[in-house]
């Protein structure tokens, strides 16, 4: 009996705990209810969402009361610019800013799922539009007059990009400068104030003109590697008693560079370097200081022997060492060439006469081997023997047939140096020297004894300097 009283009473103790939640469950209900009816009721006049309007934001307020704000603030509106170089201030007042009512914010209003209103937290947060007017025409003068759009106060950005430094080409990094667009802070201001922004940077906008190669750019550092190489280059011209060195103090004001990593060697500047060295070294047809056989020493202006640079061709010549990284000794690429490269191009091997002397000396490698007299043209005829100037033997012929207009005649030896002129055996003649020439000379060419001929012929080679005074 005692047991089944006490789950009696058990039971008992069950349903009225049972009765007190659901009481409790239906108030809670009924609260929440009344709640969300009076949120209803409150959201059919006032916003929920989380966004703002002219950067007011928009929960709890009114229509009304959030129009009046806007007006209030746009009386009262600066935009603060934050420029690279310090701050600017536009005020709505210089820009004729105007908060244009055509009932966008009732409609908002309207738009707004009053039913939905406990979403509070997944509203839209963004600013929502509304009808903002400015003078284009102030707006434009305020911005041209800003201090940071000023020409002078502007430094454009540069690439990174290569320069020589202390013997080699190295990247220098980039740089920011502090350059704007008119269009581009126009369009940025504009939608700034009209969107009721307080504060903006033209830096974090964007605004700025940027540079478009950066100093950790793989293909600019290929590009570095690539110059360098080119330049490490020493490429010695050849000139006997002289040398000129092109390397990498000379080569690295030839590189140019181009769009899309691209260099080169610019070509002019090469094409100078080799007209300087031509005009430094060439003596094809240039006047010379020359030392007689007899100590004097006299000028020579005319002729055709010497040295003289293809220049075309030598700079076409040097391009391709330096592309090649090619370090070598050589000598340009001539259009014409002498014997001797000395400075003094005549050399020790060389043929001299002297039209007054009626001589003519032969020199071997600085020694005379041949002094003989000889017969030269007859001026009487005006036939003279070209004088004042250094030629080069054409040729060696033996034997061979004199030709012209009145005559005929067989040498053992011919050394032409100036066209028809040369010099060659006469064993027509039994005397050499004096003053036969002036009544009896040839006809331009060097007559010269037999004997002393041979000599001559033997040690006399193609491109000999021939001096003729």
């Amino acid at each position: 009996m005692e047991q089944k009283k006490k789950i009696r009473q058990e039971l008992e103790k069950q349903k009225i705990n049972s009765a007190r939640a659901w009481k409790i469950l239906l108030a809670a209900g009924i609260a929440l209810a009344a709640v969300y009816i009076a949120g209803c009721c409150y959201y059919r006049s006032h916003f929920y969402g989380g966004g703002t309007v002219f950067g007011i934001p928009m929960r709890g307020q009114t229509a009304e009361a959030l129009k009046e704000q806007i007006h209030q603030k746009v009386g009262e509106y600066q935009l603060q610019i934050t420029t690279r170089d310090g701050q600017e201030i536009i005020s709505a007042e210089q820009v004729g800013l105007q908060y244009d009512d055509q009932g966008e914010v009732e409609q908002l209003l309207e738009e707004q799922k009053t039913a939905a209103w406990f979403l509070m937290a997944a509203s839209p947060k963004d600013d929502r539009d509304i009808h903002m007017t400015l003078d284009e025409g102030k707006l434009e003068e305020t911005i041209r007059g800003l201090s940071c759009m000023q020409e002078a106060n502007m430094t454009a950005p540069t690439d990174a990009h290569l320069e020589y430094v202390d013997g080699a080409f190295a990247i220098q990094p980039e740089t920011y400068g502090n350059q704007l667009t008119y269009e581009t802070v126009y369009e940025t201001v504009r939608d700034s104030l009209t969107a009721g922004e307080t504060e903006i940077s033209l830096d974090e906008l964007s605004c700025y003109a940027a540079p478009q190669i950066y100093q950790d750019d793989e293909k600019l550092q290929e590009e570095c590697d690539a110059v360098n190489r080119m330049i490490d280059v020493q490429i010695t011209y050849d000139f006997s008693d002289r040398q000129m060195v092109v390397d990498k103090s000379v080569i690295k004001d030839w590189i140019t560079f181009g769009d899309n990593y691209t260099y080169g060697l610019n070509r002019e500047a090469v094409d100078d370097y080799v007209y300087n060295m031509a005009y430094d070294t060439d003596t094809f047809g240039l006047r010379r200081t020359f030392r007689t056989h007899g100590g004097q020493e006299i000028t020579l202006k005319g002729g055709d022997y010497g040295w003289c640079i293809h220049k075309s061709k030598t700079a076409e010549q040097l391009i391709g060492l330096i592309e090649a990284g090619e370090s070598v000794t050589v000598e340009p690429v001539y259009l014409y060439s002498g014997i001797c490269r000395d400075t003094n191009d005549i050399g020790g091997n060389y043929v001299e006469i002297s039209i007054a002397a009626q001589r003519m000396w032969v020199y071997r490698d600085g020694q005379c081997i041949v002094d003989t007299p000889v017969v030269t043209g007859n001026p009487s005829r005006g036939w003279d023997t070209p004088a004042g100037g250094v030629w080069a033997v054409d040729a060696r012929i033996s034997p061979y047939t004199l030709t012209g207009q009145d005559y005929n005649s067989d040498v053992t030896y011919w050394l032409p140096f100036n066209g028809n002129v040369g010099i060659h055996d006469a064993d027509w003649r039994s005397s050499f020297g004096g003053s036969i020439y002036k009544t009896n000379g040839s006809h331009g060419c060097v007559n010269t004894p037999v004997s002393a001929m041979k000599t001559v012929y033997e040690n006399v080679q193609i491109g000999y300097p021939i001096v003729v005074y």
